[in-house]
């Protein structure tokens, strides 16, 4: 069975087609190629300002976050669990430009059942500790509250989302008008970054409803049928080897396999601050490989413009482990997963690139050149990426 059949019959999609084509016809707002929609200021209908509103979640990496929850009684995962439901916002908002002063509102929904208030309480504060770093950093976020509901009637485990809305400047917003010529600087997920407290296994919050039935052993489909559809097939229900509790070696370090794979989306904004600051007249185009991962630049491409990424960074270890459990190709993997490389900046010349990845290096993040932009004889928009003697087409 491919693996395309996998997520489909475990109710998820790689590519969110569905959902592509039934928003297709709507109004793309101000900037069509900006990597957020950008609506005008309804705030103080001012002329040279934009606002921009973005909604996200964790999506089902709080089912893996309960698990682990329940089998240990760390309680941390789950501010883990908001700092991915943040940066999946604050990261593509920062995208087009938006980097400072922006306010974000909460929506948690819980089965009250299974999950107790301690871990409200952890999801509440770990949301105003992450504004509280961020602010340290140079990036203003305000809380403007949000809604807790216990709703274990449509809730099976919980569900963590926000809502971040910013105001800018028209001339601050980044129109990706990406070019044949341009250089592809990918900056690492993975690692520990300076304002990072643990080594980050380079996970977001994109493909975990197949890393985690992939990896995880059919222990704990008995132990927590909470954390699944009933109606996927058994035989796709953690189907793995492995443990949550597992200890392997990454980096010099003994972490347990569940953490691993929950390690917090790694948000870009100090970097993306530093540099949208000082470069962005350079920028043709920032890309957060989310869904779609290295095939997500695609959307973004003129017609006739191929992105070669033939100059990856290191596959870290999580994602070797994830393909091992689940066969997956090389190809689809890099359509789910960032496999080490979540954000890309694209730059008309090296020593702006030089720049970048000094930058991010000063944060202690790995980044480099992976690549270029050229032209095809066609009017497709098209992505290459070359990895261990194959390359593989979107």
């Amino acid at each position: 069975m491919s693996s395309t059949d996998r997520y489909l019959q475990r109710g998820v999609s790689a590519d969110k087609s569905e959902v592509h084509e039934a928003i297709k016809g709507l109004d793309k707002g101000l900037f069509p190629n900006a990597f957020c929609k950008i609506l005008p200021d309804y705030v103080a209908s001012d002329e040279d300002y934009c606002t921009i509103m973005h909604a996200d979640t964790a999506g089902t990496k709080t089912s893996l976050a309960y698990m682990y929850w329940k089998e240990t009684g760390d309680l941390s995962v789950w501010e883990g669990i908001v700092q991915d439901a943040l940066v999946m916002n604050l990261d593509d908002m920062a995208c087009s430009g938006c980097i400072d002063n922006i306010i974000v509102s909460s929506t948690i929904g819980r089965n009250k059942n299974l999950v107790t208030g301690d871990v409200i309480k952890t999801i509440i504060l770990g949301a105003q500790r992450f504004f509280e770093d961020m602010q340290a950093l140079g990036v203003n976020m305000h809380s403007a509250g949000g809604e807790t509901a216990d709703v274990g009637d449509i809730v099976r485990t919980a569900d963590v989302g926000f809502t971040a809305f910013g105001r800018l400047k028209k001339s601050d917003v980044i129109d990706i008008d990406i070019q044949p010529g341009d250089l592809v600087v990918g900056v690492a997920s993975y690692g520990q970054a300076s304002y990072e407290n643990a080594y980050n296994g380079g996970m977001g919050s994109n493909g975990l409803t197949s890393a985690r039935h992939d990896v995880f052993s059919s222990e704990y489909r008995q132990k927590y049928p909470e954390t699944y559809d009933p109606a996927t097939p058994q035989h796709l229900v953690y189907s793995g080897s492995r443990s949550l509790t597992e200890k392997i070696m990454v980096d010099g370090q003994e972490i347990n396999l569940g953490k691993l794979v929950l390690s917090p989306t790694r948000t870009f904004l100090p970097i993306l601050s530093k540099v949208i600051k000082s470069h962005k007249s350079s920028i043709s185009g920032i890309i957060h490989n989310t869904g779609g991962a290295h095939s997500k630049v695609k959307k973004f491409l003129h017609p006739g413009t191929t992105v070669i990424k033939d100059q990856l960074l290191s596959v870290p270890p999580l994602f070797e482990i994830i393909r091992t459990e689940s066969g997956a190709s090389l190809s689809e993997m890099f359509q789910v997963f960032n496999m080490g490389t979540r954000l890309e900046f694209y730059v008309r010349d090296k020593a702006v690139a030089d720049e970048i990845i000094g930058i991010c290096q000063g944060f202690n993040i790995e980044a480099g050149v992976i690549g270029h932009v050229t032209t095809n004889n066609t009017q497709e928009q098209r992505v290459e990426v070359h990895y261990q003697g194959g390359i593989y087409n979107y």
